[in-house]
């Protein structure tokens, strides 16, 4: 909402830069800016000053009549005539009802060719040899409304046939003709991965290669951004070299290094930053750097990957990377990981075949080294792009959004990314974002308990990272008390187990800190504890209510069961001896299962009613969720679960004590679908309760039990 028509939206933590933005633009257009920055010199003359002014106040009321997400896309820009025009690119206005009949032809000559055009789309290679034999000038014409000449209609048609015999009556400079979009034939055919047209095509003219449309792009690059990944391979090795060095113009080479790491192709990728390492630390058209696009890619490294158990055994203990080359644009061959030394031997060449047989045989195998492959290839491709890092000056750094990239891949729990950038550039802990927060800080806002582990293996440096504060004074122990990120509660099941994490951050930072940082203010005069309870306000609301509906219907599965095992006690199998008052079959084996299940689930049953009666009568305090309120949880479901089973079990020990002397096959279908219900409750219920278990009782996040991390 905006706040008295003067900013966007009030400040937070959060959304400073575009507070900023939008309140510099009012001052200078107020004449106070001057006061606020002590810049007492504004532009001078009388002109010049006051076309300042309006131009701030232009750029205020843009501002302000968009949203955060706008202004934070064109933050940085002083020009309200450049950030008008770029609004109205985005949001072009729709054509007038009619205006179809208006349309402007330009160069094109559509109704003089659309017989030529209807050849081509019909596939008719005579009826287009005939067209053009009659007019030899229609092949360089355009002939539609998007300037297109025959030959990009038959490559958009797919017609293979009638794009070899365009190519071979046209000359060099009819084959460089472009349509509206500046795209070639050529470039078309590469989008479209058209492998036999773009062969032709580029054995007459090989100048195609490096023509570039009106964005700027060369066909390797187009067809890298529309993902044609097998031609971007073949145009890779045909591209010459100098065209994709970072010092042109065009950024083609920091265009294509940042569209092969969207895509995946991490070997070319390689490739190019090992020919061209400012690639990395070069922006691309789209205003891009590489090390932002690494950071946002946690699927591409193995901490972004979950396997079950037996294929992460496969993929740490038996798949070996070995050579996996690729042909450079120079003929060199380059390895992408660092165990990458092929065999040079027969017995190499033996063990290489039984692998690829292996692969083939056994899919998962496959799967598995294809994933290790590219989590090896990545790794490989961002220590090759930050190894430029240390040579940027602070400035530098601030342009390719260090910080920012650094903070994604925190987000993502890429740990990869943060062990690579220590080791390449050991002065990164220090480094602080534009809210003064380090790596480690942002690893507790963004609860990634691996990342954060690093401080422990600093040594004598622990302490002094431990003591950071933030712009907004806020310790350690206050960003531990915020309210994790969605994205990390979302896996947690239910309410009250999101705060019992919360909680267990929140407790074993504590335990790290010195004991002065509970006490101390941030800005807005909150100390740890009270901002916790402020920011998790709603979240033990929800905590209470999930715990008591849980509570409530358990408690009336508990409360059915003990009520009929209470009966059944007295109406046992086979009825009771009239003389003696003794059960008929008391001497059975399966009479004494009998009585036994019942007991143990009648009293089973019971202890679950009492123990969730405890649960919904509790107080629940915030310290109550940490071991209290589970704890009850736990042992009230594992007493279900028990009484459950036993109750099933006393079901069985009655059917067959009533049908053993007839009908005895009969008991064991019955006996068998009475597992039934126990299969149910384990499948919707069991995975509850061991999530609750290891939460309450394994749930350490990063400390050992010695205490050696405490902070003396």
């Amino acid at each position: 909402m905006a706040f008295a028509g003067i900013v966007n939206e009030k400040l937070s933590e959060d959304n400073y830069e575009n507070w900023k933005e939008c309140l510099k633009n009012y001052l200078i257009s107020e004449g106070l800016w001057g006061i606020v920055s002590g810049d007492k010199e504004p532009p001078r003359g009388i002109g010049e000053h006051e076309r300042w002014v309006k131009n701030a106040k232009a750029l205020h009321a843009i501002q302000i009549s968009c949203g955060a997400s706008t202004i934070a896309q064109f933050r940085g820009n002083d020009s309200a005539k450049d950030e008008w025009n770029r609004l109205a690119e985005k949001h072009p206005a729709p054509l007038p009802n009619g205006s179809g009949f208006l349309l402007h032809q330009g160069e094109s000559n559509v109704f003089q060719y659309d017989e030529l055009y209807r050849k081509i789309e019909n596939g008719d290679l005579e009826g287009v040899k005939e067209f053009l034999g009659r007019n030899p000038d229609a092949v360089r014409e355009k002939i539609t409304l998007k300037d297109d000449t025959a030959l990009h209609v038959a490559v958009l048609a797919g017609k293979t046939e009638i794009v070899e015999a365009l190519v071979e009556m046209m000359d060099l400079e009819d084959l460089e003709m472009r349509n509206d979009m500046g795209e070639t034939a050529f470039s078309i055919a590469t989008i479209n991965e058209c492998f036999e047209m773009v062969r032709v095509m580029e054995q007459k003219n090989e100048k195609l290669l490096t023509l570039k449309n009106k964005y700027g792009a060369i066909p390797v690059v187009v067809a890298s951004l529309f993902s044609a990944k097998e031609m971007v391979r073949h145009l890779y090795i045909r591209t010459p070299i100098e065209i994709l060095e970072p010092e042109n113009e065009d950024r083609s080479g920091a265009t294509l290094l940042n569209s092969l790491i969207a895509d995946g192709i991490f070997d070319l990728a390689i490739s190019l930053v090992k020919k061209h390492p400012l690639l990395g630390v070069t922006e691309d058209i789209n205003r891009n750097y590489a090390i932002k696009l690494v950071a946002h890619k946690p699927s591409a490294f193995m901490s972004g990957k979950s396997f079950v158990f037996w294929k992460r055994w496969i993929y740490e203990s038996c798949i070996n990377i070995s050579g996996t080359e690729i042909q450079g644009n120079g003929g060199d061959v380059e390895s992408n990981t660092k165990l990458n030394r092929g065999p040079t031997h027969v017995r190499g060449s033996l063990i290489m075949l039984i692998k690829k047989l292996v692969k083939w045989l056994v899919p998962d195998i496959k799967e598995i080294h294809d994933a290790k492959l590219t989590h090896d290839r990545a790794v490989e491709l961002l220590r090759c792009i930050l190894k430029e890092i240390p040579r940027l000056s602070k400035q530098q750094l601030e342009t390719i959004g260090l910080d920012k990239a650094i903070y994604d891949a925190i987000k993502h729990g890429m740990i990869e990314f943060v062990d690579e950038i220590i080791q390449l550039y050991p002065e990164i802990i220090w480094r602080k974002d534009k809210k003064g927060r380090t790596l480690f800080a942002n690893a507790i806002v963004l609860r990634q308990q691996n990342i954060f582990a690093h401080v422990f293996r600093l040594g004598s440096k622990k302490r002094i990272a431990l003591l950071r504060h933030d712009i907004f004074r806020n310790n350690f122990l206050h960003l531990a008390a915020k309210l994790s990120p969605p994205s990390r509660l979302d896996h947690i099941s239910g309410a009250a187990l999101q705060m019992q994490r919360e909680l267990q951050w929140f407790e074993e930072l504590r335990k790290i800190l010195p004991p002065k940082f509970e006490e101390e203010l941030n800005e807005n005069n909150k100390t740890p504890a009270s901002l916790f309870s402020h920011e998790h306000k709603e979240l033990m609301k929800e905590g209470e209510r999930w715990m008591k509906n849980n509570a409530a219907s358990c408690m009336v599965v508990a409360t059915l069961i003990a009520a009929v095992m209470f009966t059944t006690a007295f109406t046992v199998p086979g009825g009771i001896d009239e003389k003696t008052g003794t059960p008929i079959f008391l001497k059975s084996n399966a009479f004494l299962v009998f009585i036994l299940a019942n007991s143990l689930s009648l009293f089973a049953s019971s202890t679950s009613v009492l123990v969730f009666l405890g649960v919904l009568t509790s107080h629940y305090a915030e310290k109550d969720f940490l071991q209290s309120l589970p704890g009850k949880s736990i042992l009230g479901l594992f007493t279900l679960f028990f009484s459950i089973v036993t109750m099933m079990i006393a079901f069985g020990s009655a059917i067959f004590i009533t049908l053993r002397e007839r009908l005895a096959w009969v008991s064991i279908p019955v006996i068998v679908l009475s597992t039934v219900p126990i299969a149910f409750f384990t499948l919707l219920q069991f995975p509850l309760l061991i999530e609750m278990l290891v939460s309450t009782y394994c749930g350490r996040i990063f400390l050992s039990s010695n205490g050696h991390n405490k902070l003396k």
